[in-house]
């Protein structure tokens, strides 16, 4: 313990013995903003989810459409089943690039869900089952490119879309 200076002593001033109250709102104002932060990094993934999704829902209807209309659904198949793997992984590779960054500066949003072995290192919301779900189906989408088959490509999307719809909740 730091001796108090002799001039405060000499006067009968002695010091306090808790934390001053304003370093204690400060430290409380800090608490708030790391907390804050990982609630927005929450909702920023489940917005980056959510684009993916409706992305993947015009893609769908697009190679639905090709499909009746005897057109080259290919393109639009390739590109849902892409999409179907962005929500797997929780953003492209600009956005795993960015989880990288967190995880080499010690963030770890799912600390304990990563210990227990049901989130993948660095992951917010998408837990290893869902990914492993949502990989499955892009896998599945991704074959019918070569042959296209609407009630197929609608039946792996409601799969999809349910997996979707119990992640984001």
């Amino acid at each position: 313990m730091l001796a108090a200076p002799a001039s405060l002593m000499a006067a009968g001033v002695a010091p306090e013995a808790g934390t001053p109250p304003e370093m204690v709102a400060t430290y409380q104002t800090l608490a708030d903003t790391i907390l804050g932060a990982k609630k927005t990094e929450h909702n920023l993934v489940k917005s980056i989810l959510t684009e993916a999704y409706h992305n993947a829902q015009l893609a769908l209807a697009s190679a639905k459409d090709a499909i009746k209309t005897n057109q080259n659904a290919r393109p639009s198949i390739e590109t849902l089943a892409a999409l179907v793997s962005q929500i797997a992984n929780e953003g492209d590779a600009a956005v795993a690039a960015v989880r990288n960054r967190l995880l080499e500066g010690g963030h770890h949003h799912n600390a304990k869900g990563e210990q227990q072995g049901v989130y993948d290192e660095g992951f917010v919301i998408v837990t290893r089952a869902a990914k492993k779900s949502f990989l499955d189906s892009a896998m599945r989408i991704g074959k019918m490119a070569a042959s296209p088959n609407a009630q197929a490509l609608e039946a792996e999307w409601e799969t999809v879309a349910k997996q979707f719809h119990e992640t984001v909740k």
